[in-house]
């Protein structure tokens, strides 16, 4: 079968002039890659002027230490919530309790996971 179109000549992949050295523009390259696409900074928040955090949580914090502030978080609402529970009587005291349990099941969902996270000793 004949081909109507020939083969692509053979270049060089990185082109350049003989003033440019190629090991430097492959260091420009990668420099300019890395500064827009970093893969440790797409978690982090854009540096516009919309998007601006009113609570902003540490991303290098460790997942232990998130956990263990989200149970003591969770253990003081379970708190608040059976001692409003406790001083109301009535109507309004069914939904606090369910309120509590929920907050209760979630700190036992943590303390689970802190669990699991912990090394063995």
């Amino acid at each position: 079968m004949f081909k109507i179109t020939p083969n692509p000549p053979h270049t060089d992949p990185i082109p350049h002039a003989p003033a440019l050295d190629p090991q430097k523009v492959k260091e420009a390259t990668d420099r300019a890659l890395d500064y827009y696409l970093k893969p440790e900074d797409l978690g982090a928040p854009q540096n516009s002027s919309r998007f601006r955090p009113v609570y902003l949580v540490d991303p290098t914090l460790y997942d232990e230490t998130l956990l263990v502030e989200a149970s003591e978080s969770l253990s003081y609402a379970h708190a608040v919530a059976g001692n409003i529970a406790n001083s109301i009587g009535g109507p309004e005291r069914k939904p606090l309790l369910a309120l509590q349990q929920l907050i209760m099941l979630n700190e036992l969902l943590v303390n689970r996971l802190l669990d699991r996270l912990r090394l063995p000793q």
